[in-house]
């Protein structure tokens, strides 16, 4: 009993401290993604070169004959879509801009209308991100290589969107800025968890912790006596 009082409180001890640790790193992570900085010019710059989350601003044009529809991605517990649309910049590289969120319109076989106005040149901002990645359940659907725009995708790889598009892409993408034009729903915050979250799973472990301890000492005080 004793033996595995030890394991199990080491256990419940060491899962609370990774857990409040990943929440002190998060929490990080957020306040990083919540500082409203000024954007800075991509320039000639890679985003991939780019922090994560950094606010840049680019120039050129969207390409809205491809787009892309992700699936599987909800909104304050809503089912819907997020809209990755192509921005060519001046110097002909192309970067996928994530124009936000739009609902689930209640038909599988019904696209959302992601229409918008074909513009020769426009400056956009937004915060510079990864892919969406998908957990085990979450589903994995791959763009179709050819047939009509837009074509619908579920947590798509980058090598799997160049195919389908014909053409290179930056490796991260672009989280539209709520104030650019052409946008969606976009209440932007970083992917997994929030850090209140971790904090209270790492409170959780440490309670079973205590719980074990005050178990293994009632038990034992109760045989004594």
């Amino acid at each position: 009993m004793t033996l595995t009082t030890v394991v199990l409180l080491t256990l419940f001890v060491g899962l609370g401290h990774w857990q409040w640790q990943r929440g002190a790193d998060k929490e990080a992570t957020w306040a990083q993604f919540g500082r409203d900085a000024r954007a800075t010019d991509l320039g000639s710059r890679e985003l991939d070169a780019v922090d994560l989350f950094s606010r840049v601003a680019l120039s050129g044009h969207f390409e809205p004959a491809h787009q892309f529809v992700l699936d599987n991605r909800s909104h304050g517990g809503m089912p819907g879509f997020e809209i990755l649309t192509p921005f060519v910049l001046l110097d002909g590289r192309r970067v996928l801009v994530d124009r936000g969120w739009v609902p689930f319109s209640g038909y599988r076989e019904r696209m959302p209308d992601v229409s918008m106005k074909l513009h020769e040149e426009i400056r956009i901002s937004g915060r510079v991100s990864e892919l969406p990645s998908g957990g085990l359940a979450s589903g994995h659907a791959a763009p179709e290589a050819s047939g009509a725009w837009p074509r619908l995708t579920s947590f798509p790889t980058h090598a799997e969107l160049e195919t389908a598009l014909g053409q290179k892409l930056q490796r991260r993408i672009l989280l539209l800025d709520a104030a650019s034009a052409e946008g969606y729903v976009r209440q932007w915050s970083p992917p997994g968890l929030a850090p209140e979250r971790h904090f209270s799973y790492a409170i959780q472990w440490w309670g079973f912790a205590v719980v074990l301890l005050v178990l293994y000492f009632g038990l034992n005080f109760r045989k004594v006596n």
